[in-house]
């Protein structure tokens, strides 16, 4: 959520609140937004663009894997392939960095995400003050009363299967979100789909897209404590594999609007990854894996017709540490950040940063489970969490990200 923010290396409060927006259907982007203080976290805020590769990890120690389509598109940009995996993706300088749904890439870095760099991941931190949202003119319910974050009993893959972690790199440093793993309309049964924030892929309206994007379902999915992590294998840590995105889109509203403040863009925060396995996964898709893929409701009901919505996250700001999974279960009411803007959804929890682009499943139309939002913003203070309505742009992207790979 915007209030909540990726996680990194090196945690600093940042101020403010966080806030996550998203952009419109038609556009493919990575973007991290925050309302509160609590959806993301950063390795290291006091990093800038051009500063920024000090602040990230190492590249991995395996194999470099691209394909001839995205070499293609490095060169287009001035990017040396052979120095990519050497650390030219640290490059943050404005002019370098790629912003257009087109221009997304994401070379395979293998090992780079080992376990050390997943767990010291933040959330990313971008502030919004109250006075950025007092003024809404469209329809607002009254605050709800926080609702204490439940722990997920491990294992987390037998009673949340679905969810999972987003890392990134970001030139504020190694950062991570939530996701969920979603169907895919041209792949029944074999879905390699996620679902995520827009401001845990694209830097929106001040930026471009992250670099380094991997899903990790089920992370940690044992429970271990941090101090247990420390000496895990990435077996333990990532017992599904580490996969990474091989396109990403969000919306056109997100990349245009999309600002590390406020709430600038939240309405549409919200994203499609595809992803690839970094290793075999035996010829299985991301959902044969996992067992279990979620569908996504773009018409779900008004919140007066929803008795309830659970939120699933991965809360890194204190007091939680980023490790364990958590739920929050509450009947939603409605935000308004700007009349022209569509109404979130806003549920009381206590999640904070880390938790942002975490689905939230409701009955759908059909009296199903389904997802019906994620998480984007949220105030400092950790006591409520808003996420957007899935409509017309949302189904815009999903089905554009699904369409692109029908044939494959």
């Amino acid at each position: 959520m915007r209030s909540i923010r990726p996680s990194s290396s090196t945690r600093a409060s940042r101020g403010g609140r966080r806030r996550t927006s998203s952009l419109p259907a038609a556009v493919a982007l990575v973007s991290a937004l925050v309302l509160t203080a609590t959806a993301c976290e950063s390795g290291d805020p006091e990093a800038g663009g051009d500063a920024s590769a000090s602040a990230a990890a190492d590249g991995g120690n395996g194999e470099i894997r691209i394909p001839d389509h995205i070499k293609d598109k490095l060169k287009e940009h001035g990017i040396d392939v052979d120095e990519w995996k050497n650390g030219a993706w640290k490059n943050w300088n404005k002019d370098d960095w790629l912003r257009e749904a087109q221009d997304f890439v994401n070379p395979i870095i293998e090992d780079l995400w080992d376990p050390d760099r997943m767990r010291d991941a933040e959330e990313p931190d971008q502030g919004v003050d109250e006075s950025d949202i007092s003024g809404d003119q469209g329809v607002t319910d009254p605050e709800p009363q926080p609702v204490e974050a439940k722990a997920v009993p491990p294992s987390y893959h037998e009673n949340a299967a679905t969810a999972g972690k987003v890392f990134f790199d970001s030139p504020q440093g190694t950062m991570v979100c939530s996701a969920t793993v979603v169907q895919d309309p041209a792949h029944p049964g074999k879905s390699n789909m996620v679902w995520t924030a827009g401001h845990c892929v694209h830097a929106g309206k001040q930026g471009g897209w992250y670099r380094n994007i991997a899903f990790v379902p089920s992370y940690n999915d044992s429970g271990k404590s941090t101090a247990e992590l420390e000496g895990a294998t990435k077996e333990e840590v990532a017992p599904f594999g580490v996969w990474w995105g091989d396109w990403v889109q969000t919306s056109d509203q997100w990349i245009e609007q999309g600002g590390s403040t406020g709430g600038d863009g939240a309405s549409y925060d919200f994203a499609v990854i595809h992803v690839t396995p970094e290793k075999g996964s035996g010829g299985k898709s991301l959902e044969e894996t996992v067992g279990s893929a979620l569908p996504v409701d773009f018409k779900a009901p008004a919140v007066p017709q929803i008795e309830s919505m659970t939120a699933t996250g991965y809360p890194a700001a204190p007091p939680y540490d980023g490790q364990k999974l958590f739920q929050c279960a509450d009947k939603p009411g409605r935000l308004s950040l700007n009349a022209s803007d569509p109404t979130m959804y806003r549920i009381g929890c206590t999640m904070t940063g880390g938790s942002s682009g975490g689905g939230w499943v409701a009955e759908g139309a059909d009296g199903k489970p389904a997802l019906v939002s994620n998480t984007s913003i949220g105030p400092v203070t950790a006591g409520w969490l808003a996420g957007p309505r899935l409509g017309e742009e949302a189904k815009g992207v999903y089905e554009a990200v699904s369409g692109k790979f029908a044939g494959q």
